[in-house]
Parts: structure tokens; sequence; C-alpha cells
């Protein structure tokens, strides 16, 4: 056998054209895995997601990578209808939360974040080219830019389980640091040595 025969029998690349079939053994690594991240985090077991009344999966081609789980809450982002949008599942329920007025045609909504009891959602957003953290209010049903006055880009915003403290990244100094909120939009004076 010459070294290019052999090199080909161990190259995973096919020259036959013929579509490439999953191993086996690599299916089965990939359910097993599968199994095991949906096990952590609390009670072990299969997310079952089911469709939505039109049909639809709660899944889509651009799809959030990490949503957000808080209680019986999970806060993510689909795109749908070509606009990316923030949704909430209820898991006792197992249906989508209606949150009206949260999401808008202008903005492309990322990172939500909610609170253990379903009630606050935060998240980041692009509107009008202009980068914000947004919070809402499911109860009152209204939304508020928290940093409007902050000239500054900003992401990643994380939010307590009692919807009363919100941390984001922010790049107003010239390098990303993080900021602390209170749900009122007022920045938090956060030590930097803690005692």
């Amino acid at each position: 056998m010459s070294r290019g025969e052999a090199f080909a029998r161990l190259s995973p690349v096919r020259t036959d054209n013929k579509p490439a079939k999953a191993s086996p053994v690599f299916t089965l690594a990939s359910v097993l895995c599968l199994l095991l991240l949906s096990g952590c985090g609390g009670n072990p077991g299969l997310l079952n997601v089911p469709f939505d009344p039109g049909g639809r999966s709660l899944n889509s081609l651009a799809a959030e990578v990490a949503p957000e789980i808080a209680g019986q809450y999970i806060a993510f982002v689909s795109e749908r209808q070509q606009r990316q949008n923030i949704y909430l599942y209820d898991f006792q329920t197992r249906h989508l939360v209606d949150i009206p007025g949260l999401n808008a045609i202008d903005s492309i909504a990322s990172d939500p974040d909610v609170s253990a009891d379903g009630r606050y959602i935060v998240f980041a957003a692009i509107r009008q080219g202009k980068s914000g953290i947004y919070f809402y209010d499911r109860q009152t049903r209204q939304l508020r830019n928290l940093t409007a006055d902050l000239p500054a880009e900003v992401r990643n915003p994380t939010l307590s389980a009692d919807g009363n403290t919100i941390a984001f990244e922010s790049s107003a100094n010239g390098q990303w640091d993080i900021l602390v909120y209170d749900r009122s939009g007022q920045p938090l004076d956060v030590p930097l040595n803690p005692q």
C-alpha cells in the first residue's frame, strides 16, 4: 500500500462524492452529551419543548446560544418573522408567556435575563444604531431604557433573582467594565475593595 493510499484510508475527507454518514459512536456520544447537559442544574430530565400554536418550534436558525433559566421561566432570543425578539417560556404551563410592548420592530434584542418570579426581564438591544440595556416589568407592561444617558456601548446584562439589581458591561472608559444599576436606572456605587 502506498503512502497516499494509506493517507486516503485514514483521511476523513470523502473522495467518492457520496454524503458522509454519522458514525454510530459519534451519534451515541452526541445523544449522551445532550442527556447529560439537559440534566444539569437541578432535576435531571430531557427538555421536551412543545410546538407553539402556529406549529413552529421554539427554536430557530438564529436562537440564543445560552438562554436564561430562572425558576419556572426561560428567557431566550429567537428570530421569527425576520426579527430577533425576546420570548419567555413557562415550564409549568408549557406555553410562551405574552409579553406585550417588549419587542419592537426597530430593535435587535439579545442576552435576556429574567427574575425568579418571571415578573422582570432585562436585555440588551440595539435601537436606532445605539445599544441599550432595557428593563421590562410584566405586571405594568412598561419598558425602560436604563442606559439612555450613558454615552457608551453596553452588553451582557444580568438580573438579580429578585429583579432589583442589574449588572452589565459598558465601554464608557474605553474598555469593558462592569456597571451595576438598580431597576429604576440609577447607578449603584459598588466598592472596588469590599471588606
